[in-house]
């Protein structure tokens, strides 16, 4: 008899316990959709072209889903900077999910906000989220033409080139 109390008190404890743990009726995998190799070299490479063709050398990064590096392209006769700077605006662009330059907006109107001390994060114009209808699944840093609003320039003209591959 007491075996039988003994039993009916694990038991009891056991489906408690388990129950916060217990999976929802419909429990499913995500299906997420991510950024192909060619398709993030075909992004970088644009985006190195187009700053090229005006005169400006500049390193670009594609990151992918998760903010992990994808592409990155050091052109010639760029900074040593350049090259972690375009990974950081691409980083802070697909963790935002908006261009870093409307990042970079916020943090000036508000000087105080801790976002721009967290890692690899930079308040700076030259990336673009790069987007699957309203799903971020990426974004592109390009960094090393005078000014922000170039190297963004060239970001979108590489985004817009794979437009109809991101559908």
């Amino acid at each position: 008899m007491r075996f039988l109390a003994t039993f009916a008190a694990v038991a009891t404890l056991g489906a408690s316990l388990g129950a916060p743990f217990a999976l929802p009726a419909r429990a499913e995998l995500l299906s997420l959709k991510a950024l192909s190799a060619p398709i993030a070299l075909s992004i970088a490479q644009t985006a190195y072209d187009a700053c090229l063709q005006q005169g400006y050398h500049v390193s670009v990064t594609v990151v992918g889903l998760e903010g992990q590096p994808l592409i990155s392209l050091r052109g010639d006769s760029t900074s040593p900077h350049t090259i972690e700077n375009s990974l950081r605006k691409a980083y802070t662009s697909r963790t935002f999910r908006i261009p870093s330059g409307e990042f970079a907006q916020r943090v000036k109107d508000n000087p105080t906000s801790g976002q721009v001390h967290l890692a690899n994060i930079v308040a700076a114009q030259g990336a673009l989220p790069i987007k699957t209808g309203d799903t971020v699944i990426g974004a592109v840093g390009v960094s090393g033409a005078p000014g922000g609003e170039k190297d963004e320039a060239c970001a979108k003209a590489a985004i817009d080139k794979v437009a109809d591959q991101l559908k």
